[in-house]
């Protein structure tokens, strides 16, 4: 009679089940929000793809915070890696379509936004995007949304030959600008009542005296990106200065400023007691003449030549006007640790090193930092 082997280092007998690899997981059987939090990794494809799993994971699938972003961005049915993608008036349209059924699709499961990326424009009589925009947010919960990246001036995907020839006169330029900004107004006043609690946002910004009102109520602003809406248009130092004032949790800015030539000379101020980070290195023509900053860590700005051919004494005359950047540095930034990437030395407020003299010749605009002939 053949004798029974013994198991080696007395390993216990291997069991049937999941552990013996002849059976699944028993994924039903974990708590549903520990199901919730494991599906939550899913991309929302593959929570489509899940739903059609069996019933239960249908009825799962239909939980409002599985649901967490909007990205009108994205390529819909178009499959790239790019950026900038062109398309056909054929494939635009398709596009819209797939829009739409998007946005059906995160109001048919009630999702709890975190996230919203749009590009739209808003002025567009025949898409209605404004009117849609509306009535996704009131179609799903906006109470959590904390991300908000918006560019109202220009639908995604739009291609460029898309308007007839000689829609695009300067008074039918003018007149858009107003729809889009009047049509950004509203948005923001329903945001306002639906997602109050934002605490990012990144979109184009007129600088109007009402929209600058509209922005500073969501209070809980943490990260605020602003890029210029149209290159003839001022900003208002005035409006600039109550921004940054009535945002009292802000702690990151970037300012993409583009002063026309008819505001040259114009300079501008910024006061705000919580901002530590501060970008304006994509601004043209932006010079300051007060910083008020005493939690500021971190600044970016760069100075830029645009062309602007004066003579010598008009030059000195207009630069005379301007403020060093680095006198306002030393009286307005005690905490500024790191200008344009690089850190500064313990003392650079007792002397201009070397170093720092080389990054103020890069971006402060008055007389001792700059001796072109352009401005």
């Amino acid at each position: 009679m053949p004798r029974k082997r013994r198991r080696r280092g007395g390993a216990p007998p291997r069991e049937e089940g999941w552990a013996g690899g002849r059976s699944a997981f028993p994924f039903g059987l974990l708590p549903v929000d520990c199901q919730l939090h494991i599906f939550s990794f899913l991309t929302e494809a593959e929570k489509c793809t899940a739903a059609e799993v069996c019933r239960a994971w249908s009825q799962l699938m239909r939980t409002p915070r599985l649901w967490r972003t909007a990205d009108f961005m994205r390529l819909g049915a178009f499959q790239s890696g790019l950026e900038v993608v062109l398309v056909s008036a054929r494939e635009f349209e398709r596009w819209k379509d797939w829009v739409h059924q998007y946005a059906y699709h995160l109001m048919a499961r009630g999702a709890s936004l975190l996230r919203l990326r749009a590009s739209f424009d808003l002025a567009d009589q025949g898409a209605r995007w404004a009117d849609f925009l509306t009535g996704f947010l009131e179609g799903v919960h906006c109470g959590d949304l904390r991300d908000l990246e918006l560019n109202w001036t220009l639908t995604h995907l739009e291609p460029p030959d898309f308007y007839p020839p000689g829609t695009c006169s300067m008074t039918q330029v003018s007149l858009t600008k107003l729809d889009q900004i009047h049509n950004f107004q509203v948005l923001l006043e329903r945001l306002l009542v639906r997602a109050p609690r934002l605490s990012r946002a990144k979109l184009p910004f007129d600088w109007s005296a009402r929209s600058v009102a509209l922005l500073t109520r969501f209070q809980q602003l943490r990260t605020l990106e602003l890029k210029y809406f149209w290159s003839f248009k001022g900003v208002c130092p005035d409006t600039m200065q109550e921004l940054t004032k009535a945002l009292p949790n802000l702690k990151t800015l970037v300012l993409h400023v583009l002063v026309p030539v008819k505001d040259l000379g114009v300079s501008y101020a910024l006061e705000s007691r919580s901002l530590e980070t501060l970008d304006v290195s994509q601004s043209r023509g932006l010079v300051f003449r007060h910083l008020d900053l005493p939690a500021l860590k971190a600044l970016r700005v760069k100075k830029t030549v645009r062309g602007i051919i004066l003579n010598c004494r008009t030059r000195l005359a207009l630069q005379s006007r301007w403020a060093c950047l680095y006198t306002l540095l030393c009286r307005g930034t005690p905490n500024l640790r790191v200008l344009n990437n690089q850190t500064l030395l313990p003392h650079w407020r007792e002397e201009a090193y070397k170093e720092l003299h080389a990054l103020l010749l890069q971006a402060c605009y008055c007389t001792r930092h700059s001796d072109t002939w352009l401005l």
